[in-house]
């Protein structure tokens, strides 16, 4: 029998879960540049909404300890239902099984809070009792140290959890250039969010290919020699 895991991601087998993306969570981390996680994660939710892939936001304590879901997430999905718990781990809570259940796919890619601590819990608990395959976004979760999130990511990965990075993923549903119908869509969030690789496409478009700059600004103003 073919291992499920050597099948590729695609925008028509997997669902993604955002765990605990709040402020005092992120307080906490350590593992990763804060800005570079949020930039992570807001890039894989904007692919998310692009490719259109089912996605659950779960959240904890939001008014007694963790604070709101950073703002740019929740506003790729402002129309989505903010599943908040008690539990460290959103496996313990129905509405979060229930949600991955009605998705009906076994492929769950996850990012989140902490590594160590929420991330590791729930992907334990959802592959043991809910036969989910895991894809942990390395790039998009973060841990209270380094060794906190490495230790983590090892654990998971000896029991079969797949670790992944957030454009790893968006670049696997897209797979093909010749797809068009979402090409556009994926240059703009590389371009946004990949930094040296997105300032390449910046470059390429208007320096080699003639196209607009991508926003507009004030006039540029001939050089005067002083």
């Amino acid at each position: 029998m073919t291992d499920p895991k050597l099948e590729l991601l695609t925008p028509d087998n997997c669902q993604l879960i955002f765990i605990d993306h709040q402020p005092q969570m992120a307080f906490g981390v350590q593992s990763i540049d804060r800005q570079t996680l949020k930039n992570n994660a807001v890039a894989l939710a904007k692919a998310a909404k692009l490719f259109d892939i089912p996605t659950t936001i779960t959240t904890v304590e939001t008014l007694g300890f963790s604070g709101h879901t950073y703002p740019e997430l929740l506003g790729v999905f402002p129309e989505h239902p903010i599943l908040e718990r008690t539990s460290m781990n959103s496996w313990d809570d129905q509405k979060v099984r229930d949600a991955l259940a009605k998705n009906g796919r076994k492929k769950v890619v996850v990012s989140g809070l902490w590594t160590e601590v929420c991330n590791n819990s729930f992907a334990l608990s959802a592959m043991l009792e809910g036969g989910y395959e895991i894809y942990m976004v390395e790039d998009a979760s973060g841990g209270t140290s380094q060794a906190a999130h490495d230790y983590a990511m090892q654990r998971m990965i000896q029991v079969g959890i797949v670790p992944v990075t957030w454009q790893q993923v968006m670049l696997e549903w897209q797979r093909d250039w010749a797809r068009k119908e979402r090409y556009d869509g994926v240059m703009a969030i590389v371009r946004e969010h990949s930094g040296a690789y997105g300032m390449g496409v910046d470059y390429a478009y208007t320096m080699v290919h003639g196209a607009d700059e991508r926003v507009a600004h004030g006039p540029r103003l001939d050089p005067i020699a002083a």
